[in-house]
């Protein structure tokens, strides 16, 4: 079945399911995360660079998780962070993420790490949740929404799952909201998507829904950094990676990384981490 009659939560799975994405993204990142990391010095690790990111998101919240907290990660990749969560505080995290392949190699390092009896992986379109209203005090997501055409029924469906007080922070690679008409196309067609949000959009959207913000922490260099140590290690690592990655494969994914180093640059993209609170 060609791209062009899939949509985009299906040319995700698909996309995150390969082999060559899942060797890729495991050898780039590290085997635990697949998100933007912060970077500190030139030095940082990407793995080091990705769990600032979760220190830093936890840091934001208004109410720090503990043993009786029930969070949601949306879009989990190998499910680092809801390792992190339980790890780090003891408390349940249901872990809900598209690629059955990211969510198998996900099970195995919850076993592993002793945390699959608090970390629960879920096959599933954050679009459409399979939890009961207000299940969660707190609503995660790390660079997920993006690939999500429906993203404004996905904050309606985080407002629904929350709990009055919950909390929703998440990070997303965004256009900005000054950004000019066209200038991304070469990454919506990567992401086969036909646009992306923006500050403004999940502003708007979470007001919309019951969601008052708290803050959006903006660090768009953060974003620029990120790729830039991805693109620098695929290249580094370009002769490891062919052994098990085609070439063609590598090929776009160094193009596409410079799109993102260019629109960050560029000035239209946005990141940082965006925080609500369901009132």
């Amino acid at each position: 079945m060609s791209n062009e009659t899939l949509n985009p939560v299906d040319i995700a799975r698909d996309y995150y399911n390969s082999s060559d994405a899942d060797t890729f993204y495991a050898t780039i990142w590290g085997g635990e995360d697949i998100h933007v990391g912060l970077y500190e010095s030139e030095s940082d690790s990407i793995p080091d660079a990705s769990r600032r990111t979760q220190k830093r998101m936890t840091e934001q919240l208004l109410n720090r998780p503990d043993a009786s907290s029930r969070i949601i990660d949306l879009g989990s990749g190998y499910g680092g962070t809801a390792r992190f969560l339980a790890g780090q505080y003891g408390c349940r995290v249901a872990a809900l993420n598209l690629s059955e392949v990211e969510n198998n190699r996900a099970r195995k390092l919850n076993r592993e790490q002793n945390l699959d009896n608090l970390v629960d992986v879920i096959d599933g379109d954050y679009a459409e949740v399979p939890f009961d209203d207000e299940s969660f005090d707190l609503v995660w997501s790390q660079d997920a929404l993006l690939h999500s055409p429906a993203r404004k029924k996905v904050i309606e469906e985080v407002s629904r799952i929350l709990k009055p007080g919950g909390e929703f922070v998440f990070t997303d690679p965004m256009q900005a909201d000054n950004c000019p008409e066209g200038v991304l196309q070469p990454i919506f067609d990567r992401i086969h998507l036909e646009s992306m949000g923006s500050p403004g959009f999940y502003r708007e959207t979470a007001a919309e829904f019951g969601l008052k913000e708290i803050d959006y922490l903006e660090m768009t260099d953060q974003l620029q950094r990120h790729y830039s140590a991805v693109l620098k290690n695929t290249e580094m690592q370009e002769d490891k990676l062919r052994e098990h990655v085609s070439q063609q494969y590598l090929q776009n994914m160094k193009k596409g990384l410079q799109h993102w180093i260019d629109g960050a640059s560029n000035g239209y993209l946005s990141w940082g981490i965006m925080h609500f609170q369901k009132q």
